[in-house]
């Protein structure tokens, strides 16, 4: 009984460990100083750019360009800045996880 217990408690920890890495990237790239998951602050929330982009196609590729150039317009006067210390994988993993936002 235990062991099925520990083997339970691994599964589920193993299934949160990837969603709070890649919020622990978000941090480390200063995401988090303009998004949160739930809330809009300088610029939306992640859950509501998730809803945005929900079931487009090219949507990973499209905001992570924009997370690496910059962009403006979509969501209001205030521009989202260049982000040049973010590189393309991690970029792609950030979208990757903005996008699983419910």
């Amino acid at each position: 009984m235990m062991k099925q217990t520990l083997i339970a408690f691994a599964l589920s920890a193993a299934a949160v460990a990837p969603a709070m890495a890649d919020q622990a990237l978000a941090q480390s790239k200063n995401c988090m100083a303009c998004h949160a998951v739930d809330k809009k602050l300088v610029g939306p929330s992640f859950k509501d750019v998730a809803a945005k982009y929900a079931g487009q196609k090219d949507a990973v590729d499209k905001l992570a360009a924009k997370v690496i150039k910059g962009g403006s317009g979509v969501w209001g006067p205030v521009p989202m800045p260049a982000n040049a210390q973010v590189n393309d994988a991690d970029a792609k993993k950030l979208v990757t996880w903005i996008l699983t936002q419910k």
